[in-house]
């Protein structure tokens, strides 16, 4: 079929039923060897909004014709891509008018049988790659079984609290969590269960722990990379939106489909639609690097101020325990 003819269909307003002018247009397109820009719009503009009108079958022939068209019209091929992966599958094996980015959110949008379709694309981007693995094996973190731990080390009892409330400070509770976090992260000759991040470069411990969906090993790897403490690592990302985790990503100079990674991994629900990942992309690329830097610089002395107030209190405490002591000698003396 010759280009005149896919422009004697696109105009054909008074075609009879959507079905058959859904397939023919598609079909006319794919015969045109170099199609114009026009002619992919056109082609848009005349099976888009037929697409709700026609039945499973045609957008199942549609996307298998589209996924050997070396220049599908991406609106169309996107939102086939949306469809149930028994439909998308051609797509999402072979089709270039998917990027990288249009292909994370699909899996972050649809999950495991999309991802799975994408993992036999040829010349797969590794991250992607290694997120699909990370959906099929989600506990990235393997800790040896129990006996083995208490093998290598014995858990020592804590001692006890010596005032009257029995309730744990949290900030101590905070730093043991994160020590056990660490301890998991060491070498397995340091006494610890698992040596995964030992000497990577700091996106991959952020990625790989982003990807183990557990937001504590998050947010110890930030809380690392950036030299923060873990309570205001916490902060950052249990906000509402992603603004202070973006801070910290454009500080760490990541690129932006690295900080998108991490991004979507640790916020999934912020992306449900192509629009709010441009707008991300944009966000990411207009913010100055030197004003994120600005922002952990002031998280960075919270930290210290932070830990000032509790040497603060803990001396204070000390010196009020050391007056009751000579106090009581005093009394004892007289």
């Amino acid at each position: 079929m010759s280009s005149s003819d896919f422009r004697h269909i696109a105009s054909r307003t008074e075609a009879g039923k959507a079905e058959r002018l859904f397939r023919a247009a598609v079909s006319a397109f794919c015969s045109l060897t170099r199609p114009s820009r026009r002619e992919i719009a056109q082609l848009e503009d005349l099976t888009l909004p037929l697409f709700d009108e026609v039945s499973v079958e045609s957008r199942r022939y549609v996307a298998a014709a589209l996924s050997e068209c070396e220049y599908a019209p991406a609106a169309l091929v996107r939102r086939l891509a949306e469809e149930p992966v028994e439909t998308a599958a051609p797509l999402l094996t072979r089709s270039k008018a998917l990027s990288d980015i249009d292909l994370i959110a699909l899996i972050g949008r649809h999950g495991l049988p999309h991802a799975r379709a994408i993992a036999r694309r040829k010349e797969l981007n590794a991250t992607i790659a290694h997120l699909i693995r990370a959906l099929e094996k989600p506990t990235l973190v393997k800790t040896r079984p129990p006996e083995t731990v208490t093998k290598l080390a014995p858990a020592k009892p804590e001692p006890a609290p010596t005032t009257q409330d029995s309730r744990p400070d949290p900030g101590v509770a905070e730093e043991n969590a994160r020590r056990r976090l660490r301890s998991i992260m060491r070498p397995a000759g340091q006494g610890a269960a698992v040596n995964l991040f030992l000497g990577q470069p700091t996106y991959v411990k952020l990625r790989e722990t982003a990807l183990t969906g557990n937001a504590a090993f998050f947010q110890t790897a930030l809380a690392d990379a950036l030299d923060i403490d873990f309570a205001t690592a916490r902060s950052v990302t249990e906000r509402s939106g992603y603004a202070a985790l973006l801070a910290a990503l454009k500080a760490l100079d990541l690129s932006e489909d690295r900080a998108f990674l991490i991004a979507v991994a640790v916020y999934p629900g912020e992306f449900p639609h192509p629009q709010a990942i441009r707008l991300f992309l944009d966000r990411y690329r207009l913010l100055h690097r030197e004003a994120a830097l600005d922002k952990v610089r002031a998280w960075k002395a919270e930290t210290l101020s932070r830990a000032i107030r509790g040497n603060a209190t803990e001396t204070s405490t000390e010196h009020h325990a050391s007056n009751s002591d000579e106090k009581a000698a005093g009394r004892k003396a007289s």
